[in-house]
């Protein structure tokens, strides 16, 4: 499960349904065969409201990732392990 509070999950939350919405919108765009540069811009959209929820989700978990509290096995992550969290939104 998500940590950090419900205000921080709510936000998360909102940036994908706005993603999810966008990305459905890019799938139509090229079933009706439009312009590459605006599928393309849309596409960029959709990237950005991605990257955004998954460094929101970092960032408010992040207190807990580092102590253990939020992982499920109780043990603090190390820094390499933070380090590949944060490379895998790169």
């Amino acid at each position: 499960m998500m940590v950090g509070d419900e205000q921080s999950v709510a936000l998360v939350l909102n940036r994908l349904r706005r993603a999810h919405g966008q990305l459905a919108g890019v799938i139509g765009m090229i079933e009706d065969g439009r312009d590459c540069k605006d599928v393309v811009t849309q596409l960029a959209a959709v990237s950005r409201a991605l990257d955004r929820a998954g460094f929101k989700i970092v960032a408010s978990g992040l207190r807990e990732c580092m102590t253990g509290e939020g992982d499920g096995d109780g043990e603090p992550m190390t820094e390499e392990q933070l380090e590949k969290l944060f490379l895998a939104l790169a």
